[in-house]
This record gives structure tokens, sequence and C-alpha cells, in this order.
């Protein structure tokens, strides 16, 4: 079989119906005759509510408790789409960053995946299992629970697909590139096509994940 990983976004997972509609977008993709690794991101936006919580009991939170609580949407989510793909009849199993050894090194809040021992994972596939992973969270030396900051969900499906040497498919609720946020200018027009050096460009200036 081949492997392929595929990430999905917050707004994708945001309701119980939409975390159905993306266990069944999984059971096609298998019934292709793959085998699947499937990175999520914390439900809608409950990452924004775990952090105004924090910020209402302490205006300093320190770091490394911020990354213990912000990597608990993720948890939440990888659950939830385990227990939907398992009412659909397949079987499914969840891992957060820190149980398929995803280890980073950093700063808390903005670590940088180092290395990932595939062998976990690896198992589960063997055993015909859709394995679901939480992104945007490892685990450091210290054996403290780390976040790796904006987009890491992204860079976390990307570093696996490279640890499992296979393709990665990251859905997401853009319909494409534009040349402003949409949400800040809504005239703003979708661009039909744009080069690697014009993306790098509008990377360097603060476009968001691209």
């Amino acid at each position: 079989m081949n492997t392929v990983v595929q990430k999905y976004g917050g707004t994708s997972m945001g309701t119980i119906s939409r975390i159905q509609n993306v266990a069944r977008r999984i059971i096609a993709k298998k019934e292709q005759g793959n085998s699947m690794v499937v990175v999520v991101s914390a439900m809608g936006k409950s990452t924004d509510a775990l952090v105004e919580m924090a910020y209402s009991i302490n205006e300093h939170p320190p770091k490394r408790e911020m990354d213990m609580l912000l990597a608990t949407g993720e948890q939440v989510s990888i659950s939830m789409l385990s227990m939907a793909l398992t009412q659909m009849g397949y079987d499914a199993i969840s891992f957060t960053g820190p149980q398929v050894h995803i280890h980073t090194e950093g700063l808390h809040g903005k670590s940088r995946i180092m290395n990932i021992d595939t062998t976990k994972i690896v198992n589960a596939l063997q055993e015909d299992k859709i394995v679901i992973v939480a992104g945007f969270q490892g685990v450091n030396d210290n054996d403290d629970i780390t976040t790796l900051g904006r987009g890491g969900s992204d860079t976390s499906a990307v570093a696996l697909s490279c640890a499992l040497e296979c393709p990665c498919e990251i859905y997401t609720d853009v319909d494409g590139i534009y040349g402003v946020d949409p949400r800040l200018y809504p005239p703003a027009k979708k661009l039909d096509h744009v080069s690697f050096d014009e993306m790098l460009e509008m990377a360097s200036l603060g476009a968001g994940v691209m």
C-alpha cells in the first residue's frame, strides 16, 4: 500500500458534522488503496479560547505551561476524529506528538522539529489502522510538551511525510492565494498564477501560511 499524509485545519474540524465529513474524506482515500496518516489542528477557535482562559488567570503565563495548555486542543481533535472513523467501521488510533516521538528543540511556543521516530506509526499502519496524529506539538529533551508556533500543524504534516517518505496533502478552508487577506479586505482577488519567487516575497512581507 502507498502511505499518504493528510492534514486538516481547525475550521475543517470545527463541528461534529465537519469532523464526520473529514472522516468520510479519509475513508475515500483509504478505499483507493492507501495507508492513511492524518494530522489535525484543534477544533475551530478552541486555541483562542484556551489562550483567553490562560490570560484571565495569569497576565504573564509561563511559556512552558502555555504549551501544556495549548497542546490539549489537538488532543480533543484526534480523539474525536478517531471515534468518528471507528463509528464508520474503520480501525483508527490517535497519538499525541510526544506519543509518536516528535522530538523538538528551541523555545516554548516556537520549537523546531529535529527528528521523528516513526516506529509506532509504521506498526499501526501494518495493522491496517488509520493513524491520527496531533499537529502543532512535540516533546523536547526534558520530556516537556512543546508547540511549534504559527502554522505548526502544517509543519507537523510535512515533517511526517518526510519521515515516512510519502506524499503530503494539506486541506484548508482557503480556496487559493490572495494578494491581501480577504478577511481584512473583502474585494481582494485570488491570484490565478503565482511564481515561487513571488511566494517567497509575500512570505517575507508577513503573509500567512501558504
